[in-house]
């Protein structure tokens, strides 16, 4: 396995355009609409199918099948941004949750040896879950010094969602995990040009209930946009995300391999009022590619933010010559 089952704390892609750039102090809510269709061929569907029990890992096993998944999902994140510095910087904080809908399933051709006895059969099987996912807390500190923004972040996993080691669709990973970067944004508001890139290491707490424990995994989130006026800015967002160290936990029945993927894809972004906040809405896609042990195929966000907004520049006092 890579990840265990395939699926990893960090999902590529959660932090964009702007990433570094600091907010304004108060109080700010996002909600964000992600949609991924995925697949997988014969490695990742033998896991998936070792993992739920459905055969004895001892035998000598060729699989022809494929696997396929589908989530549909809501995160929501309310944060909280300091108005005073801390070491300098802009402190803030946020905890993440996920309500929505995962289905999984495989299909194909299996056959299995333990001599002197084998079988043969056809596979397909499936399932899926509705209800909560896990709880993913964040602190994050941001530094401005003109044109250049930079950042440092820790986040985790609280593993309260639904899951259960003999389903290939879980909403929660099963184990706690902790995750750590920093991130660098450029933004220059007179040509409009934006650049931000958030990089990070994961590792994860043995699974309690299976005794496995996922590698240590990199991701690099990047976008890249125009500001076309004050409220619109369009451009392109990737990821990159590599295990680094084997699973462990397990006999590597399958054999020492580490889950890969990359994607990238367009976005848009729009700014406007909310009474006296400020909104955020974001529109951007993933086609996925280069993937090794792991489903892939194409994701879509849709984010939208409301925070407050910056307060209005003092009144400047009228000079009087006489």
């Amino acid at each position: 396995m890579a990840d265990e089952t395939g699926i990893s704390f960090w999902l590529p892609g959660q932090f964009g355009s702007l990433a570094a750039a600091p907010g304004q102090p108060g109080w700010a809510l996002a909600s964000v609409y992600y949609h991924t269709p995925v697949s997988a061929g014969a490695d990742v569907a033998r896991s998936r199918e070792i993992q739920i029990g459905r055969f004895n890992p001892a035998l000598n096993v060729t699989l022809n099948a494929n696997l396929k998944a589908n989530a549909d999902l809501g995160l929501f994140i309310p944060s909280y941004v300091f108005a005073t510095p801390v070491l300098g910087g802009q402190l803030a904080l946020q905890m993440a949750t996920i309500v929505g809908r995962t289905s999984a399933s495989v299909a194909g051709t299996l056959s299995a040896s333990l001599p002197p006895f084998s079988l043969l059969r056809t596979d397909s099987i499936g399932d899926s879950v509705t209800g909560f996912g896990d709880l993913y807390p964040q602190a994050s500190l941001k530094w401005n010094f003109g044109v250049n923004n930079f950042m440092t972040y820790i986040t985790g996993d609280i593993p309260v969602g639904a899951y259960s080691s003999m389903s290939l669709a879980n909403l929660g990973i099963g184990h706690g995990a902790i995750d750590g970067g920093v991130g660098y944004t450029y933004f220059n508001p007179a040509t409009g040009h934006e650049f931000s890139a958030v990089t990070g290491l994961t590792y994860n707490f043995i699974n309690p209930v299976t005794n496995y424990q996922s590698g240590v995994d990199w991701h690099l989130d990047w976008g890249a946009s125009q500001f076309i006026s004050k409220q619109v800015h369009i451009g392109l967002v990737g990821y990159v995300y590599q295990q680094l160290t084997a699973d462990s936990g397990q006999a590597p029945i399958l054999g020492d391999f580490k889950s890969r993927v990359l994607g990238i894809g367009p976005q848009i972004g729009f700014i406007f009022p909310v009474g006296d906040m400020l909104g955020y809405l974001n529109f951007k896609g993933y086609k996925e590619f280069a993937a090794e042990n792991r489903p892939a195929g194409w994701d879509g966000w849709v984010t939208f933010s409301i925070s407050p907004a910056a307060a209005p520049p003092p009144p400047q006092s009228m000079l009087i010559h006489k």
